[in-house]
């Protein structure tokens, strides 16, 4: 397990602070219906390597199934890792969820976001809000003194408290060095379990929520994550460091 000074931490924020001008700044005039995930994953890596990083997903998985795009891009029941095609195309109602890793100069910035397509439907607006909202309930947990399982615990309570599941399959990570990092985070866990949270630990929370059940399964493509039920799923992640005791959002702009 990788442990920042804040020499580093300021590099794995900069990473970050890429994919949170995309969420904010590039990205929301193009959410929108008739335009093709892969537009928009073309916009992503256009983007990123304009400000001098690389888009890191691409070739994750090795030789056998590498992952071909510079985004992950998932729409209404795809949970995670959604490929983008050019024959998918964004209609009016929809929910996208859009995942971005940077690696800038050897530091690696990874966060995600759930977008609606025009109007959505009731579930999908309260969806998005419990998911964002958990995510942010487990960032204020990020404390020293708490566990990885009261992360866990409080981004689990909050989603069921509203009648959605979290996704048990996928979890977050360290994050900094490289994309995938020791610990693993889950979005679920009991309190006072798990690894001790320090000063100068990255990690990566992010909750993937269903509006049914949480049970998940991979596609023939061997990437896209898709929820067995058919229903929705939103997906919120921010790159968190621990500075003096407590959360330091890098992934939210200017943070």
């Amino acid at each position: 397990m990788a442990i920042y000074n804040l020499e580093e931490i300021e590099k794995i924020r900069e990473a970050n602070q890429i994919i949170a001008r995309l969420y904010e700044e590039v990205l929301p005039p193009h959410i929108k219906p008739g335009i093709s995930t892969m537009e928009l994953n073309n916009i992503i890596e256009e983007y990123v390597r304009s400000q001098g990083a690389v888009p890191a997903t691409i070739g994750v998985g090795g030789p056998e199934n590498p992952y071909p795009a510079a985004s992950c891009i998932s729409v209404n029941n795809e949970v995670v890792h959604g490929i983008p095609r050019e024959d998918k195309i964004l209609k009016e109602g929809d929910l996208v969820s859009i995942d971005v890793v940077t690696n800038l100069n050897g530091y690696f910035g990874d966060s995600a976001i759930t977008f609606p397509v025009g109007e959505v439907s009731d579930e999908a607006k309260r969806l998005i809000e419990v998911t964002r909202n958990a995510r942010d309930i487990g960032v204020e947990h990020m404390i020293v003194g708490n566990r990885l399982g009261d992360v866990g615990n409080a981004v689990q309570k909050y989603v069921e408290k509203h009648g959605f599941t979290v996704v048990r399959d996928f979890c977050g990570h360290g994050v900094g060095k490289s994309m995938h990092e020791e610990p693993a985070l889950p979005n679920f866990g009991r309190k006072g379990r798990g690894l001790k949270i320090e000063n100068g630990m990255v990690l990566a929370l992010e909750p993937m929520v269903n509006a049914g059940s949480y049970k998940v399964y991979v596609t023939n493509d061997g990437w896209t994550a898709v929820t067995k039920d058919g229903k929705l799923s939103a997906h919120f992640e921010h790159s968190v460091a621990i500075i003096d005791g407590k959360p330091v959002v890098l992934s939210k702009l200017n943070g």
